[in-house]
C-alpha cells in the first residue's frame, strides 16, 4: 500500500465543484480547511508541507530571493541543501527504517534523499538552446519514462504554450512509479491550475474549464489508487484571486533614488551591487533589500505610498509573520488582494533587457507571469516571431524567442498575501476518516503524511 500525495496548486473549495473526481477522494474520508503559511508561494509552501516548519526556519522565503553572498537576485534554484529543518522523508524512515519515497515534481528535488526523483530540468546547450528534458534519479528512471511517456513538454509546463500536456505528463509518470516501483510514499505536483487562474482570473470560464481539464487528467492515477487500496491526500498550496492591477515597486524605488541600474548595448540591467534599495517581486510579495540601515525610512515610505501595497513589514512585522530569516528582504511588501508586484525597474520599455520580452525564470530579478501569455498587445505578430524563432532551433541556429509583452495589465489572478476567504485558500482532502478535523494548517501536513504513511 503507498501514499499518494497530490499537491494541486491553486485548488480552492470553490473550485471542487468542476473537479468531482478529485472532490470524491474525502467521500470515504474528510475535507478541511487548509491554513498556509506566509508567503503563499509554491517554493515556501512545499517546504512548510515537507518539513512542518515556518519559513524562520526552514528559510524558504519565497520562489526566490537575493543571495547576499553572490550578490544575485534568484529564483527557482532546485537543489534540497537551500531547505532547512527535518524533512518528511527523514522523519518517516527514523519511524520505518528502510522505506521509500518516489518525488515527481516537488520543488528543490535535486540532491534530496529521495528514492525515485524526477523533476523538470532543461538541456542547456553550449550555443545557448534550451531543450525538454527532466532530470531523474536513479539515472535509468530517466530512460524508462522517457522510452514511455516520450521527452517531458517543458514548454507546456511554463510559458505562453503552457497547458494540459505536462500535467497528463506528470501523471502518466507517477502512474508508471507507482506500478512498477511501489514507494510506500509517492508525491506529486499537479502544476495545471497555476495557468489559466492567472491569466483570466479564477471567475473567468476557461478558468473552470481548466478544472475539469485538471479532473479528466487525474482520474486515472486516482482510479488507480483506489483500485490498488493505496491511501490519497490531495493538497493545495495556495488559492489564486483575481488580481489585475500591477504595481511597479522597483521603479518607485529608482524614483526616490534608491535602485540603480547599470546599461549595456542601450538595455538596462538591475544592479543590486551598486543599487541602495531594491525588491525581488513575487506575487504578492515583494522582498526589499536595504543595504544601509540608514535608508530603511525612505525606502519604507517609496513603496508604502503605492497604489495597492496593503503593508510593509519591518522586523516586528516579519517575525510576527514568521518569515524573519536571513534571506528575507530588510522590508517585506504585501498587495492588497487585487493587485501584484512586478519586477520592473526600467522606466521606458525601450531600455528593457532583451531578456525581460522571453521566457527566462532564472534571470530575471523578480517572478514574471507575463510569461504566460504570447504578448497581449499583439498576439498574431508574437505567434510568427514564435515559428520563425523555432524554424532556427530546428535548424541549428541561434535563435530568440521574444514573445512576451511588457503590459502587466493582461494579468487577472495572483497569490501570495494570506488568504482573505476560506473560500479563496487552499484545501486538503483525505481519504482516511480516523484523521479527520476542520482545519490543518501547512505545517501539519507533514505530521499528517507520518501518520497516514504508518503501517495500519
Amino acid at each position: 500500500m503507498t501514499l499518494v500525495v497530490l499537491d494541486i496548486v491553486g485548488l480552492t473549495p470553490r473550485l471542487l465543484r468542476h473537479t468531482p473526481t478529485i472532490g470524491s477522494v474525502a467521500d470515504t474520508g474528510f475535507q478541511a480547511q487548509l491554513t498556509p503559511t506566509f508567503p503563499a508561494l509554491t517554493c515556501t509552501a512545499q517546504a512548510g508541507m515537507l518539513t512542518g516548519a515556518d519559513p524562520a526556519e526552514h528559510g524558504i522565503v519565497g520562489n526566490g530571493w537575493y543571495f547576499r553572498d553572490l550578490g544575485e537576485p534568484l529564483l527557482w534554484r532546485q537543489h534540497n541543501r537551500l531547505v532547512g529543518g527535518d524533512l518528511f522523508w527523514n522523519a518517516l524512515r527514523r519511524r520505518q527504517p528502510g522505506a521509500t519515497v518516489a518525488n515527481v515534481c516537488w520543488w528543490y528535488a535535486m540532491g534530496a534523499a529521495t528514492d525515485w526523483t524526477v523533476t523538470p530540468r532543461p538541456v542547456y546547450r553550449a550555443d545557448g538552446r534550451k531543450d525538454p528534458d527532466f532530470y531523474a534519479r536513479p539515472p535509468e528512471l530517466h530512460d524508462e519514462l522517457t522510452s514511455r511517456l516520450g521527452a517531458f513538454p517543458l514548454f507546456h509546463y511554463w510559458g505562453p504554450t503552457a497547458s494540459i500536456k505536462s500535467t497528463r505528463w506528470i501523471v502518466a509518470a507517477a502512474g508508471r512509479i507507482l506500478a512498477a516501483h511501489r514507494p510506500d510514499v509517492l508525491l506529486v505536483y499537479v502544476p495545471h491550475l497555476d495557468y489559466d487562474l492567472q491569466r483570466y482570473g479564477p471567475d473567468d470560464s476557461r478558468a473552470a474549464a481548466a478544472a475539469g481539464e485538471l479532473d479528466t487528467a487525474l482520474s486515472p492515477l486516482i482510479d488507480a489508487c483506489r483500485a490498488r487500496g493505496d491511501d490519497l491526500l490531495c493538497v493545495s498550496e495556495y488559492g489564486i484571486t483575481r488580481a489585475a492591477k500591477p504595481v511597479h515597486v522597483n521603479r518607485a524605488l529608482r524614483a526616490a533614488g534608491l535602485l540603480e541600474a547599470h546599461t549595456q548595448d542601450g538595455m538596462e540591467y538591475l544592479d543590486p551591487w551598486a543599487s541602495r534599495a531594491f525588491a525581488v517581486a513575487d506575487h504578492q510579495i515583494a522582498h526589499i533589500y536595504v543595504a544601509d540601515p540608514a535608508d530603511l525610512p525612505r525606502a519604507r515610505a517609496a513603496v508604502a505610498e503605492l497604489d495597492g501595497v496593503d503593508e510593509v513589514l519591518d522586523a516586528e512585522g516579519k517575525a510576527r509573520l514568521s518569515i524573519d530569516h536571513d534571506r528575507a528582504g530588510d522590508l517585506v511588501a504585501v498587495a492588497e488582494p487585487d493587485a501584484w508586484f512586478t519586477y520592473y525597474y526600467w522606466q521606458h520599455d525601450d531600455r528593457a533587457p532583451d531578456l525581460a520580452r522571453t521566457v527566462e525564470i532564472h534571470r530575471k530579478p523578480g517572478y514574471d507571469p507575463m510569461e504566460l501569455f504570447f504578448d497581449p498587445a499583439n498576439p498574431r505578430a508574437a505567434r510568427i516571431r514564435a515559428a520563425k524563432a523555432l524554424a532556427r532551433k530546428k535548424a541549428g541556429l541561434r535563435y530568440r524567442m521574444d514573445v512576451v509583452g511588457l503590459d502587466a495589465s493582461a494579468v487577472r489572478g495572483s497569490h501570495g498575501r494570506l488568504p482573505d476567504s476560506a473560500d479563496d485558500g487552499p484545501v486538503l482532502l483525505c481519504s482516511r476518516p480516523e484523521f479527520a478535523r476542520e482545519k490543518v494548517a501547512a505545517t501539519d501536513v507533514k505530521g499528517l503524511m507520518l501518520g497516514l504513511a504508518s503501517p495500519r
